[in-house]
């Protein structure tokens, strides 16, 4: 299990754990939240048990919970999911929530994010060896319309790279005005790259720069793992240690560590 403690502390956490804590305050009291697999299965969860309490959780295969499932998922077809949701419906039934612009924040996965949050999930890598990976589902749909997004993976070269090989889901194109030109929403796009060393977020131009660190990880490491010469904010901050009431939770909700136990892979 990958732990960091804090210099001086007693206290220690997994870095899922603090990436779950890190995705959870990315959702806003009462918005509509795509949520995706892993570890924003427990970030939602976590969310509506702290600071977001009327959040509304949609997912792909059709459920709507305006009340958190009372059991950890492993995925988003268990029955602690079914039992009680709001709707058991169709793919239709939320994805065209996304067409009427009403999801405000989508969670998604990536085999390779590039500087302007692109996502590749069609190709990626096994040692030296190319291999096809599942492809978008409807991640290229969340990209497009939902109002934001927020992507979490781990933090190496071979993810973070300058152009991603195919552009399965879009974040910012090329940068500046190329989502409006392409005519996706203006109020859309991704809004942060949670990652297993420290926060990426974008700028006006439409390129990444990293926001924050984890706590002992050195900003060289983060740049050294990054495939393109990243931007630092001149304001950079230090990512908030999970709470002793976020940690709480996440624990009551996932004891044997099956999510949080390692970073997003």
């Amino acid at each position: 299990m990958s732990t960091t403690t804090q210099p001086g502390t007693a206290r220690s956490y997994t870095l899922g754990e603090l990436m779950v804590a890190a995705a959870a305050r990315e959702i806003r009291d009462g918005e509509l939240v795509f949520v995706g697999m892993r570890l924003p299965l427990l970030a939602f969860l976590l969310a509506r048990r702290t600071h977001a309490p009327n959040a509304v959780a949609l997912y792909e295969n059709g459920i709507i919970r305006d009340t958190p499932s009372p059991e950890m998922l492993y995925t988003m077809g268990d029955s602690p999911n079914l039992r009680g949701a709001t709707l058991c419906g169709s793919l239709l039934d939320v994805m065209s929530l996304l067409q009427q612009g009403r999801v405000h924040v989508g969670f998604l996965g990536a085999a390779e994010v590039d500087r302007f949050g692109n996502l590749n999930t069609v190709w990626g890598l096994r040692g030296a060896a190319e291999v096809r990976l599942p492809g978008s589902g409807g991640a290229c749909d969340i990209a497009c319309l939902a109002q934001r997004t927020v992507v979490l993976l781990a933090h190496d070269r071979a993810r973070l790279v300058e152009r991603v090989r195919h552009v399965t889901s879009p974040g910012y194109g090329t940068g500046n005005s190329w989502r409006r030109s392409r005519g996706l929403p203006v109020r859309s796009g991704p809004s942060a790259v949670i990652t297993t060393m420290g926060i990426l977020r974008f700028g006006a131009d439409g390129e990444a720069f990293l926001a924050s660190a984890h706590p002992g990880i050195p900003v060289e490491d983060i740049l050294a793992a990054t495939g393109w010469t990243l931007r630092v904010a001149d304001s950079l901050q230090e990512t908030p240690q999970p709470t002793a009431a976020e940690l709480a939770v996440i624990r009551a909700l996932d004891p044997e560590h099956f999510w949080t136990g390692v970073g997003q892979s």
